[in-house]
């Protein structure tokens, strides 16, 4: 009977301390990156105040009108190296070095008609809700070149791969891989801002002790300086210059 009251005991003890232990927060493992955190890195991804894709792609148009107005021979390829950092007291905070190569290519009356490249980049940023560091590329091709034509018309594959710390929740930190497939992005000619054009993108990585994630979704450029993001049947509206998203 003493045997059987002291194992009662042990297995009570046991489980008062197994309790103990999961009701210390530090002892807490809380959710995966969640679809709001996804779409934060997206929106991150695509900012020009994180030196993002609407801020690379920018620098493509700008570039093409530069190589026409040096009057290129067609076919030439031209190479460049430039480093970006924030503003001193800007609310997101970024350094990168960058390489584009270009190639202008012309129609069959040797006229000016696209330019097709590559952007190399590397560096980090710091906003509200994340900061990453991070690798990648944008390989493109930009028409619209002809003086007949009204707008810029952008086609491209956007990489983005590296690390990440969410704010919200600083338990959600690892590797992340962004791939943003664009498709009939529309720049207004001369003042080069998005007028139309979709996208759809992939995100995947992993999270120490909480495993891996991976969200998919889509873009829509709605020509008004922001973009809607559709993740996991959830839609945020992404303002292109700040990164900053609203849930619709």
């Amino acid at each position: 009977m003493k045997k059987i009251k002291l194992s009662i005991m042990i297995l009570l003890l046991a489980g008062a301390v197994a309790c103990k232990k999961t009701d210390n927060p530090s002892q807490k493992i809380t959710a995966n990156v969640s679809g709001a955190d996804a779409a934060d890195m997206v929106a991150g991804s695509l900012s020009v105040n994180s030196n993002g894709f609407a801020s690379i792609s920018d620098d493509v148009a700008v570039q093409s009108k530069v190589y026409m107005d040096t009057h290129l021979a067609c076919g030439s390829t031209k190479t460049d190296t430039i480093t970006k950092k924030s503003g001193a007291g800007a609310p997101v905070s970024y350094s990168y070095g960058l390489g584009y190569s270009y190639t202008l290519n012309c129609n069959s009356n040797n006229i000016p008609d696209n330019i097709t490249g590559k952007v190399n980049y590397s560096g980090n940023f710091s906003g509200p809700h994340i900061s990453s560091a991070n690798t990648g590329n944008l390989i493109f091709r930009l028409a619209g070149l002809t003086p007949t034509a009204t707008a810029y018309v952008f086609n491209g594959t956007f990489l983005r791969n590296g690390s990440f710390v969410s704010k919200i929740d600083t338990t959600n930190h690892g590797n992340s891989n962004l791939t943003i497939e664009v498709k009939d992005l529309k720049f207004r000619k001369p003042a080069r801002t998005i007028a139309s054009g979709t996208a759809t993108f992939s995100l995947n990585g992993s999270v120490p002790k909480k495993g891996n994630f991976s969200f998919t979704g889509t873009l829509v450029f709605n020509g008004d300086g922001t973009a809607k993001l559709t993740i996991n049947g959830t839609i945020y509206t992404v303002d292109l210059t700040t990164g900053e998203k609203t849930k619709v």
